[in-house]
């Protein structure tokens, strides 16, 4: 004899239901919801029974009511639901239909999709992030040996000055020529700040071909032109909410591109390509250039408006010759981590010093580091004379006017130093050289004399 369940029964087990369950009448009237459905979207049962799905899609508890369109329909239907604005669910009517092949009710399961959808949005943010490449923009920390470094009262000023401002999400504005560290500024700025935990966006503006650039800032939605990705795209503005964003050589975006970059900044909200819903946005905004800005503006390239926008803090960052005492102080600092990184010992000597400190250094910081790294990893010997030194920075160990000898003394300690390294005794290196070994060593004695 087979035992049929009594409506007590049935109550009992759809309470017990982990996925929301809720049951409407042939009219759309609320007959029950369970404890699962009370929990997921925060409403009480005493709120929604004997209310009509109607009335509650237009008091705002819903947004749409998948009940009344089962009902219109006679069919199972699913949808995705919001609940009171915030939360969104997966919900599922299915019809109950009499004998008679009127429908009596329809039970509807509900299940939270909130985070899975927060996930799913986490991975194309991920996915955006992993296809960035060529340095056009970059997300991630720069490497140890970018640490702020300086002595110079006017770095001082200026590190003081981001240490003031940071905590502000005031627009700012590094200008200075190239190499000079002004992503090294950027950084700083952005890890004193409450957005450090949040992502840091850094734009070549210059380095995006045009035509890319409204669909690389904004993003679009599928389908959005041709060539597009089925699945849309995140802009940059929208990959950097709540964060920061740098504008390197934002005097090479084009004009149209302002327009639309000072509208966002202004409104604080953006819209994709081939989209029709604005994304509010929260971004930080430190733009960058090595151009005259207002000669710019005065010959009708750049917007004044979007200027002031971005400028509301402006840091001049000089140039490395107008700041001498910090010339030896990052000269060490990148000859010794590029030592540890590629695991060499190696000294630069007073002299070798000397010529960096005279020199003018057109490529500011960028070139010392290049040189730095050059040094370590391209010169035999481990001591790093002048001679070892890029021809330009030679000329400048007895000022600019180096004289014969000197430079002729120069090439003599290159040759001897390459032949000690290629030969196992200074005797084999002085008959290598066609020296006698006495005078080899009287050489060296007296180069070490004269350090």
């Amino acid at each position: 004899m087979v035992q049929t369940l009594n409506n007590k029964q049935m109550l009992a087990i759809l309470e017990f239901s982990t996925d929301g369950i809720y049951v409407v009448d042939r009219n759309g009237i609320t007959l029950f919801v369970n404890q699962a459905y009370e929990q997921i979207t925060g409403f009480s049962r005493e709120d929604l029974v004997g209310r009509h799905m109607k009335n509650l899609v237009q008091d705002e508890f819903i947004d749409q009511s998948v009940s009344l369109q089962v009902l219109r329909e006679k069919k199972k239907i699913s949808l995705l639901q919001t609940i009171a604005q915030t939360k969104e669910v997966i919900v599922t009517g299915n019809p109950v239909f009499a004998e008679d092949g009127t429908i009596e009710m329809v039970v509807t399961s509900v299940r939270d999709v909130t985070k899975l959808n927060s996930l799913q949005k986490d991975l194309s943010k991920a996915n955006t992030f992993s296809q960035m490449q060529n340095y056009r923009y970059t997300f991630t920390k720069d490497e140890e040996e970018n640490k702020f470094l300086f002595r110079d009262i006017r770095m001082k000023k200026i590190y003081e000055k981001v240490t003031q401002i940071a905590p502000f999400p005031t627009s700012v504005l590094l200008t200075g020529p190239s190499g000079v560290g002004k992503e090294v500024i950027a950084n700083l700025i952005h890890d004193f700040s409450d957005r450090k935990a949040q992502p840091f966006i850094k734009v070549n503006c210059g380095a995006i071909p045009e035509t890319l650039l409204e669909s690389e800032f904004f993003g679009y939605e599928a389908g959005a032109f041709t060539g597009a990705s089925r699945q849309g795209k995140l802009g940059l503005l929208e990959l950097a909410n709540n964060g920061t964003i740098m504008l390197d050589e934002i005097g090479e975006m084009p004009f149209q591109l302002q327009v639309k970059l000072l509208r966002a900044l202004q409104e604080k909200k953006i819209r994709r390509i081939g989209g029709t819903a604005d994304i509010s946005v929260n971004i930080r905004v430190i733009g960058a250039t090595n151009q005259d800005i207002m000669n710019l503006i005065r010959q009708g390239k750049f917007r004044e408006d979007l200027y002031y926008r971005i400028s509301v803090i402006e840091l001049r960052i000089p140039p490395l010759c107008e700041r001498k005492e910090d010339i030896i102080l990052l000269a060490d600092h990148y000859f010794e981590s590029y030592c540890q990184r590629y695991k060499i010992q190696k000294v630069l000597t007073p002299e070798a010093k000397h010529c960096l400190i005279q020199y003018h250094w057109p490529g500011n910081v960028r070139e010392l580091k290049n040189i730095m790294e050059n040094l370590v990893t391209s010169v035999l010997e481990q001591t790093i004379e002048p001679y070892h030194l890029p021809f330009q920075l030679q000329q400048m160990e007895n000022g600019s006017s180096s004289n014969l000898k000197s430079r002729l003394e120069q090439l003599e300690k290159r040759i001897i130093n390459e032949a000690i390294a290629n030969n196992s005794s200074l005797r084999q290196a002085a008959k290598s050289l066609g020296i006698d070994h006495s005078t080899l060593v009287k050489k060296l004695q007296r180069w070490k004399r004269d350090l």
